[in-house]
């Protein structure tokens, strides 16, 4: 090789299976760009001010809290909110955007998350250019049943504004909730139609049993030599599904294949790499330099599509371990990038539960692909740029589509 799937008790279940699933997580973790470990934080308000057997102890802050208990005119916010915005100041101070704090409900969250299910709308949650939040709803999910549209921008949640200057994380619990008689939540949303014209509207989503759909694919209507096949998230599930996606399109006779990770805000590490292994025949998928040392994530050989002719989608919304499989597939030379310059975020993060719940995510390592080219702060340049179309046409699919055209009408010349 060159080189480098009564709703109560469907709900019940989901927990069941989410359990299941947080417990295997919780190994692949330890090995993955979301990593959890224990880690003992001492209070930064205790009151005698012995917070660190070492120098760096937090005594100006017990100091500012203890201003604060006697001379303060109006009601202190709840203990744990004060808490709370010490440890943010602490990590803001470091000034890397991928070191923060979220509180219990969000930590619950993401394990939900990553083991496929969990009780919400259906949507993925991503960026636009301009930094706002877009919703992309799932096929047949409770959003895209009540009408929201694919890049419609989230105005408001439950009458809170949502402003770019919010945490992802954050929003995403906003659009999740218990299933229950009624539970949902009222969202407006701004959209552009065709003529340019942006209007707002409010709409009432129940919340329902969610179960991700990580992967998606079908044959292309407009070439039924090329077959589609979507990674949406990297999580437990993906492996497999990549898996069942590759062989359903083989045996409907596909020639070429375009892999779309566009909006694809990345996963877990081990995975990705066995996503990485379906076209890649082996070789490094991806380097990972910690504080102390360095390891080498490798592809494993006989991928189911390691030979069709392949074309990666990627733009603005492609982040960690969606960079990492592109970025391996870009160096190989294995299929070339259409779409726009990625997100830029080559770090990887453990997770680290605190003793309330909440959690610190904490940079690590940084990851390089098998050329040891930097991802971190710069991103992926596509082969291929395209700039997005103003009236919503997926101009990078159809450039894809004839990219691959052309390729396979070579074939067909040289044969």
């Amino acid at each position: 090789m060159q080189k480098p799937s009564d709703k109560y008790s469907e709900f019940r279940k989901s927990i069941f299976i989410g359990i299941t699933m947080g417990i295997l997580l919780a190994v692949v973790f330890f090995a993955g760009f979301f990593s959890r470990d224990f880690l003992e934080i001492p209070s930064v308000f205790a009151s005698n001010g012995d917070v660190s057997e070492t120098d760096e102890s937090y005594e100006l802050i017990d100091e500012v809290q203890n201003l604060l208990n006697r001379h303060y005119l109006r009601e202190q916010p709840e203990y744990s909110q004060r808490q709370y915005g010490a440890i943010r100041g602490v990590l803001q101070a470091l000034g890397d955007r991928n070191t923060f704090f979220i509180e219990p409900a969000v930590a619950r969250s993401e394990s939900d998350v990553l083991a496929g299910t969990y009780g919400g709308i259906g949507v993925n949650l991503s960026r636009n250019a301009d930094g706002n939040f877009v919703l992309f709803p799932f096929p047949d999910g409770p959003a895209i049943n009540a009408g929201v549209q694919d890049n419609d921008v989230i105005i408001s949640i439950d009458e809170v504004d949502i402003s770019p200057a919010l945490q992802q994380d954050a929003v995403d619990q906003m659009l999740r909730g218990e299933v229950t008689d009624g539970s949902g939540v009222e969202i407006v949303v701004r959209r552009t139609d065709a003529n340019g014209e942006e209007s707002e509207e409010t709409i009432f989503i129940l919340f329902d049993v969610i179960n991700i759909p990580s992967v998606l694919w079908r044959v292309l209507q407009e070439d039924s030599r090329i077959g589609y096949l979507q990674v949406m998230r990297f999580t437990a599930r993906t492996p497999e599904e990549v898996q069942s996606a590759v062989m359903s399109l083989n045996e409907a006779d596909i020639e070429s294949l375009i892999l779309d990770m566009r909006n694809n805000g990345g996963g877990l590490l081990q995975e990705s790499v066995e996503v990485a292994s379906e076209f890649l025949d082996g070789g490094v998928v991806l380097y990972q330099e910690s504080i102390d040392s360095e390891r080498s994530f490798e592809a494993t050989a006989d991928g189911g599509a390691i030979e069709v002719p392949l074309v990666v989608l990627v733009n603005g919304g492609t982040a960690s371990a969606a960079e990492l499989v592109a970025g391996a597939l870009q160096d190989y030379e294995r299929g070339i990038l259409i779409g726009q310059v990625t997100y830029g975020k080559g770090t990887i993060q453990q997770i680290f539960p605190l003793s309330d719940s909440s959690s610190i995510h904490v940079t690590s390592a940084e990851w390089f692909t098998p050329d040891r080219n930097v991802i971190d702060g710069v991103g992926l340049e596509p082969d291929i740029t395209m700039i997005p179309d103003d009236n919503g046409r997926d101009i990078e699919i159809g450039e894809a589509v004839r990219y691959l055209q052309e390729q396979m009408n070579i074939a067909g010349e040289d044969n």
